[in-house]
C-alpha cells in the first residue's frame, strides 16, 4: 500500500467555514500530498491558495484523518493521513471553481448547512470540533 502524508485547511471567515466540491462531487476541505522537504503547515497553506484561491493563516492545528482506497493509475492501494490545520481568510475572496486543481463549486456556510453538505462523516466531525475551537481561538 502507498502511504501518502497530505496536509489541509479547514477555513473559517467571520465565523462561516470553507468547504469545495471536487470532481466526484463530494463536498470536501482543500488537501494537498506532503512532497519531499516540505513541512505541513507549509503545504496546507500553499494548497488553499492553489486550489480555491484563499490567502489564509494557520490559528491551530485541527487534527488528523485517514482513509484508504483503490488508485486506479497506481493499480494499488493508497493511504492518505491528513494533518489538519484550521485556519483563518485574510478575505472573503476565493474560487468557486477551480477546473484544474479538480474544483468544481464552493463557498462558505453556516455550520450545520457546512455539515449536512460534507461528504464523510470524519469530514463533519473534524468540521465540528474545528468549528467549537476556532469559537475559543477568536472569541465569538
Amino acid at each position: 500500500m502507498l502511504i501518502r502524508n497530505c496536509a489541509g485547511g479547514v477555513i473559517f471567515y467571520q465565523g462561516k467555514i470553507f468547504i469545495m466540491k471536487n470532481e466526484k462531487g463530494e463536498w470536501v476541505f482543500p488537501k494537498g500530498v506532503i512532497r519531499n522537504g516540505e513541512i505541513a503547515p507549509e503545504v496546507a497553506v500553499r494548497r488553499v491558495k492553489e486550489e480555491v484561491g484563499i490567502d489564509a493563516s494557520i490559528l491551530s492545528t485541527a487534527g488528523q484523518t485517514s482513509y484508504e482506497f483503490y488508485s486506479v493509475t497506481r493499480q494499488r492501494p493508497v493511504c492518505n493521513k491528513i494533518i489538519w490545520y484550521i485556519m483563518e481568510a485574510k478575505s472573503p475572496e476565493f474560487l468557486k471553481e477551480n477546473k484544474e486543481e479538480n474544483v468544481f463549486d464552493a463557498g462558505y456556510f453556516d455550520i450545520e448547512e457546512a455539515i449536512q453538505k460534507i461528504t464523510y462523516s470524519q469530514d463533519k466531525a473534524l468540521a465540528s470540533c474545528a468549528y467549537e475551537q476556532y469559537k475559543q481561538l477568536v472569541n465569538i
